[in-house]
C-alpha cells in the first residue's frame, strides 16, 4: 500500500508531501520504467548485473542538482565498467537532453518520470506538492538489492556525496 508522508521532505524549511513508502537497505528495489533522453523506455532490468547508484533530483536546471548531477559524472570513470550512474528527474526528456549537451555530462544516463510518477512513487521520492523527486541516493547491487539509501531532509541540501561513493566502492570490491 502507498502511503503519503506529510513533512517527510522540506523545501526550505517548508513541509512537503512525499508519496511513497521509503525503501531501506536489504530490499528488493521496485523495478521502474522511466525514459531516457529520446523516449526510449529504460528500466532497473535494462542495467542487470551491474551495481546501480541512482540519483535523484527534482530538475536539473536549479544549483544543487545540477552539482550533484556533474559531481556523479566526474566520479563516473573511476568507479569501472560494473557500475551505472543514472540520474531520475521529472524534467521533460529533451531538456535533460539539452542540459547534458550544455553541461558536459556523458557518463551519466539521465531518466525522465515525467509521465506518471512510477519511479517517485516506488521509492518513496514523489513530492506531491510540486510533482518533483525528493532527492535522494540509492545503490542497488548487481542482484537489484538496495545496499545504501539516503533521502536528503531537505530539497535545498546536497547528499552525501563521499557516502554514497564509498557504498558503491565497497560492492564493487
Amino acid at each position: 500500500m502507498t502511503t503519503d508522508r506529510f513533512g517527510a521532505v522540506t523545501l526550505k524549511g517548508t513541509p512537503q508531501t512525499v508519496r511513497g513508502n521509503q525503501l531501506k537497505v536489504g530490499d528488493k528495489a521496485p523495478n521502474f520504467t522511466l525514459d531516457a533522453n529520446d523516449f526510449t523506455p529504460v528500466t532497473l532490468d535494462d542495467s542487470a548485473g551491474k551495481i546501480r547508484l541512482i540519483s535523484v533530483v527534482p530538475s536539473l536546471y536549479t544549483g544543487i542538482c545540477d552539482a550533484q548531477t556533474r559531481r556523479f559524472n566526474e566520479e563516473a570513470a573511476s568507479l569501472g565498467d560494473d557500475v551505472v550512474i543514472l540520474t531520475v528527474s521529472v524534467d521533460f526528456p529533451p531538456s535533460q537532453r539539452q542540459w547534458c549537451g550544455a553541461a558536459g555530462v556523458d557518463k551519466v544516463q539521465t531518466l525522465s518520470d515525467h509521465k506518471d510518477m512510477n519511479f517517485g512513487d516506488a521509492y518513496g521520492t514523489h513530492i506531491v506538492e510540486n510533482r518533483w523527486e525528493q532527492r535522494s541516493i540509492f545503490v542497488v547491487d548487481s542482484d537489484d538489492v538496495v545496499r545504501y539509501v539516503e533521502y536528503v531532509p531537505e530539497i535545498a541540501q546536497h547528499p552525501d556525496y563521499e557516502a554514497a561513493l564509498t557504498a558503491v566502492r565497497d560492492i564493487a570490491q
